[in-house]
Formats: C-alpha cells, sequence, structure tokens
C-alpha cells in the first residue's frame, strides 16, 4: 500500500511539463481501481476541514444544500444498485444531510458508507443511513448533538443545543436568589425568545432522522431494529455523556453500542485503495485551491475551490523534486500564493489545470 509519503512520492514523479503534480490524475486512479476491486458504483465526498486552513471559510467545507447538486453530478451515469461512499466530513446543515440521504437511498438499493479518517455530526448522520459502515482501527464517528449559531457580544459561536437548554434549567435555580440574578442577565440576554422551542425541535429532528434511518437500512432485517435504533440514536445525541461535540467515536464503542460495523482491515486490498484515494485527496488539498470534492470512479467531479492571488516566485521553479538516498521523501511545495477575501467556486473541470467554472 503507497503510504501517505508514498503518494507523495508519486505525485512528485507525476509532475508535468509546467512542473505541477498531477493530483487529479493519481487521484482518479485509485478511485477506478478501487471501483474495479470492489464492483460497485463508488463515490468520494470529501472536504479539506483535517488541514487547518485559517483562509478557508467553514461554509465551504460543511455539508450544505449546494452538496446535493454535487451528488446529483457525480451519480449522473452511474448503474447499479450498490454504492461505496467514502466519507470525509465534519457535518454541517441538518437538512442538507436529510435531503443527501434521501436521494442517495432513492437511487441505490445498498449503501456502503466508508469512513477513511473522520465523519463526524450530520456526516455521522448520513453514515447511520447506510446498510453498513466500513471502519478502520484509525476510523471515528462523532455525537450528533445539534448546534445552533448564536450571535454574542463575543461574536458567532457554534452552541450544542442541550448546552443551552441545561443553561436555562440551571439559571431558574439559582434566579431564584436576587444575588444571582446580575450574573445571570448579561447571559441570558443573548437568547431569543424561541431559542428554547429550536432546541428541542433540533434535538428531535436529529434523533428521529437516524432512529429512523437506522431502523429502515441498517437493521431492516432484525427483529429488535427498532429499539437498537431509537437507543443508539438517543446515545449519539446525548450532550452530557460526550461533553464535546468534536468527540471521536472509536470503532470498538460503536460496535459495542450494536452498529453494524465492517472492519477495514479485514479486506487489505481494499484497506490500501481506500486509503491510497484517501492520501491523494488530502495531497490535492494541500497542493491545489481545492477545498470539497465529491466525485467518481469515472472521473466526474464538483469540486469546490477557494481561490487566491498568485504572486511571482521570488526564487526560479525548481525542477521536479528528487530524493537523495536516506533523506526521507520528497516535498510537493505548492505554488505561492498571496491569500485575498476567498471567493468560493464550484467547478465542474479537474483542479489540474484550467477549465470552465460557474458560481
Amino acid at each position: 500500500m503507497p503510504t501517505w509519503s508514498g503518494i507523495l512520492e508519486e505525485l512528485n514523479h507525476s509532475r508535468g511539463s509546467d512542473g505541477r503534480p498531477q493530483f487529479d490524475t493519481i487521484r482518479r486512479s485509485y478511485l477506478i481501481r478501487l471501483h474495479e476491486h470492489t464492483n460497485r458504483q463508488t463515490i468520494l465526498y470529501a472536504s479539506k476541514w483535517t488541514q487547518h486552513d485559517p483562509n478557508v471559510p467553514p461554509e465551504t467545507i460543511s455539508i450544505v444544500d449546494e452538496d446535493l447538486q454535487g451528488i446529483m453530478e457525480v451519480i449522473h451515469g452511474l448503474s447499479g444498485p450498490n454504492l461505496d461512499l467514502i466519507l470525509h466530513s465534519p457535518g454541517g446543515s441538518l437538512e442538507a444531510a436529510e435531503a443527501l440521504v434521501i436521494y442517495l437511498r432513492s437511487k441505490f438499493k445498498h449503501i456502503r458508507v466508508i469512513v477513511p479518517q473522520m465523519a463526524m455530526s450530520a456526516a455521522t448522520m448520513i453514515a447511520c443511513a447506510a446498510d453498513v459502515v466500513v471502519l478502520g482501527k484509525h476510523s471515528f464517528l462523532g455525537p450528533i448533538d445539534p448546534q445552533i449559531i448564536l450571535n454574542t457580544e463575543l461574536g458567532q459561536r457554534m452552541v450544542p443545543v442541550e448546552a443551552i437548554t441545561e443553561q436555562f434549567e440551571r439559571a431558574k435555580e439559582e434566579c431564584q436568589d436576587p444575588a444571582k440574578m446580575g450574573a445571570w442577565l448579561p447571559m441570558l440576554r443573548q437568547y431569543g425568545p424561541d431559542l428554547l422551542v429550536q432546541c428541542k425541535n433540533a434535538t428531535e429532528l436529529s434523533r428521529e432522522l437516524v432512529r429512523k434511518w437506522l431502523a429502515d437500512h441498517m437493521f431492516k432485517d432484525d427483529t429488535e431494529g427498532r429499539s437498537k435504533s431509537r437507543d443508539i440514536a438517543q446515545w449519539l445525541s446525548e450532550h452530557k455523556r460526550f461533553k464535546s461535540h468534536r468527540r471521536h467515536i472509536p470503532r470498538a464503542e460503536l460496535e459495542e453500542r450494536g452498529l453494524k460495523i465492517v472492519h477495514l482491515e479485514s479486506d487489505q486490498p481494499l484497506q490500501d485503495l481506500v486509503l491510497s484515494v484517501f492520501h491523494a485527496t488530502t495531497h490535492t488539498f494541500q497542493g491545489t485551491n481545492a477545498v470539497k470534492i465529491i466525485e467518481n470512479h469515472l472521473g466526474r467531479a464538483f469540486i469546490k475551490q477557494v481561490q487566491a492571488i498568485p504572486i511571482p516566485a521570488l526564487t526560479p521553479a525548481a525542477p521536479p523534486a528528487q530524493r537523495a538516498p536516506g533523506l526521507g521523501p520528497p516535498q510537493v511545495a505548492p505554488p505561492v500564493e498571496q491569500q485575498r477575501p476567498q471567493v468560493p467556486q464550484n467547478a465542474l473541470c479537474p483542479t489540474d489545470e484550467p477549465g470552465d467554472e460557474r458560481q
């Protein structure tokens, strides 16, 4: 299996006449080989979120309604009842995730969600709509407790809805003491009159969707499927239990709770190919303006890019990287760029070369 550094070396040796690594060519070659190994339709959905970049707006890497257009684009031309969805996402809109699940389940009879590293929050919900989830020892899902954006005196904050309701309950108790009311008033002023209702509805919706999807798909043939689905949805949505919305839930714990998990290591060629696709994808994020890639094994892609203004390099372009014995893998050096206010764009074209783009 090519490791992260192995894919990096392969990219360095793929440099064309312009000196740039062929990111799309390498990534797509592994997607094709993965499809040939499984004989299943294959879609990659990944965003640049584990590679911290302060210049990337959060909404460009989250699950949003626009992603449905991308999924429609890459499903076009696919035939067959079985889908492998490689998923790497921090989550995003609960409503957008619901729309993606509804569409995917209308197109495919059997869906495997393969998580090469992490699928969190709303991405975990999508995983729960699969017939089975494929996880490695290094793979994680996350809690599904909803978050809500609050405009506070300190700026916008993402706050777990259970934390808000818990704080209100505590405020109700402590505000009975007039001496403590003064400390609570500044905090309570930032909450709108309908906030508690929104919190309640968001929690119930996320829990209900996961319960239904598990019962309809993963546990459809299980006589205890309804009770298992209810228990898992309740467990995943409990903020008090996990303490943090960013908590990484390991494979063993998910199996213990009853989710249908396939070990990625049980099929060594599958593991090699999935991780090669994933490594090639992270290198694409590192070396290009792409921040989200939705792509199938036929090479059809819907790519979200955040553009930057390139500035001339201070030194002549280096020749293709060479590796001296014992010095470790060569490095892919992306073009020197100067960031400007970010302009997200969607591209139905490779990231390696210019092409038609649409807003």
